[in-house]
């Protein structure tokens, strides 16, 4: 449920990118009806409103997250409140400047700024982010931890580049093929890194279970 929580502004977006594409009068008249005011020289062109829509949505998606977590008194974590400052910031410069590249650079700020962080705070405070997130679920010895720390550092650097080749190359002029890949593609990367991962860690799993005192049974003296 956190994971479909964690996607849902992503799933919100491609969902109405996809419906606006295949609608495109109406989207346009849309975009044009409700978001004239936020756009600069107040129209866009049919072709652009899908992805207008989109980030529009993307932004309110990501405010309802947060608003949820507060209402139900839980904490908001740093990191989507990094999400929000940043489409709020690439989305809104879609939207004004009826521009999809802004938005494409989305994804590569959000992970390069994890990666910068993990970065500080592991080489310049000794504070690995990492463990502190999964070491309620694994035991690793401290060297391996911060190996650990350096790989996510490294995926998120990776994926941010990835970002961008798959936007501005492999996908250039086409931008529902990069929604496919933002959503599918991604989040199927995320995946195959969190599963390779865990193989590796999976001998410290099983030292750590092994290593656990055998429990006495009631009767025992």
């Amino acid at each position: 449920m956190k994971f479909l929580f964690d996607l849902f502004p992503v799933i919100l977006f491609f969902i109405v990118y996809k419906i606006a594409d295949g609608h495109q009068d109406a989207a346009h008249a849309l975009a044009v009806q409700y978001m004239g005011g936020l756009i600069s020289g107040g129209n866009v062109a049919p072709d652009q409103a899908p992805i207008m829509l989109a980030s529009a949505v993307g932004i309110v998606a990501t405010i309802l997250q947060i608003l949820y977590l507060l209402a139900r008194g839980r904490k908001v974590d740093g990191m989507l409140w990094l999400s929000l400052g940043v489409i709020v910031v690439t989305g809104g410069a879609t939207i004004y400047f009826h521009d999809e590249n802004f938005i494409k650079w989305k994804p590569t700020i959000l992970y390069w700024a994890f990666a910068l962080a993990l970065f500080v705070a592991q080489i310049g405070f000794r504070n690995n982010l990492m463990r502190k997130v999964m070491e309620a679920q694994i035991k690793l010895p401290d060297a391996v931890w911060a190996k650990v720390g350096y790989a996510w550092m490294t995926f998120f650097a990776a994926i941010g580049v990835l970002n961008l080749i798959m936007a501005f190359v492999v996908f250039k002029g086409n931008t529902g093929a990069w929604v496919n890949f933002k959503l599918f593609g991604i989040t199927g990367i995320f995946f195959a890194f969190i599963v390779v991962q865990t193989l590796m860690l999976s001998k410290y799993i099983e030292m750590d279970d092994q290593e656990q005192p055998q429990g006495h049974g009631k009767g025992d003296a």
